[in-house]
């Protein structure tokens, strides 16, 4: 029953107020959004410039999202109760964060989208940071493919300064993939699929916003499926 009104909740608040937003606010330019799987679990893995971007890919992205968000937020008054609203999972950023690992999987088991920043936290106008290893690790635990995410442009938006102002913002999907099998999850093995995670993930950006990954060949996106 819980998440059945969870996902009522959502849907109600997404096709309202969340698209009005969007809608208002920003000047998408979209593309590969028919990479997106129309059923099944998935990882969404995304670079973060700004505070808006889980709401304008919320906004945009035509399947229910589970975002993973650092637990600071699950703590202001009123706010965090909309985040439990919206079924969000708190989560120890930097951490061995056991009960956020368990409500992922369990996400991801139920055939959701798991959304998730690679690097944790914003990485700004810097570009990409380096990846940590939670994204990976979740991806290898539960055979889960990944949507790998670009979105540009809001790094400089300001709300309430820009909420009439429409911002030009880019958003590219890669297409799934799966990190490679292994039989053991050691800490080089998940380390190494986090690399491949942002390499991913910078390829679809413009070189100024690769950051640590400066030097990642541009997406050939049509060559990556995620059969196996």
């Amino acid at each position: 029953m819980r998440n059945l009104f969870l996902a009522v909740y959502y849907w109600v608040n997404v096709m309202t107020w969340v698209k009005l937003l969007v809608l208002v606010a920003v000047k998408g330019d979209i593309k590969g959004i028919e990479h997106i799987p129309r059923k099944g679990a998935l990882i969404l893995a995304s670079n973060h410039l700004n505070v808006g971007d889980p709401s304008v890919l919320t906004g945009i992205t035509p399947r229910r999202i589970i975002w993973m968000t650092k637990q600071e937020l699950f703590d202001i008054p009123v706010v965090g109760i909309l985040y439990h609203l919206f079924g969000c999972i708190p989560v120890r950023r930097f951490q061995a964060d056991l009960r956020a690992l368990r409500r992922s999987q369990e996400a991801l088991r139920r055939g959701l989208v798991l959304g998730m920043f690679p690097e944790g936290t914003r990485s700004g106008e810097s570009g990409l940071g380096q990846g940590e290893p939670g994204t990976a690790l979740i991806a290898m635990r539960t055979n889960t493919p990944i949507l790998p995410v670009a979105i540009w442009g809001t790094e400089g938006i300001k709300l309430p300064r820009d909420f009439f102002r429409r911002t030009e913002i880019h958003i590219r999907y890669g297409e799934p993939f799966y990190l490679p099998r292994t039989e053991r999850l050691t800490k080089e093995v998940v380390e190494g699929g986090a690399e491949i995670i942002m390499r991913r993930i910078a390829e679809l950006l413009p070189q100024r916003y690769r950051g640590v990954y400066a030097e990642t060949e541009p997406a050939a996106i049509a060559t990556k499926g995620a059969t196996r």
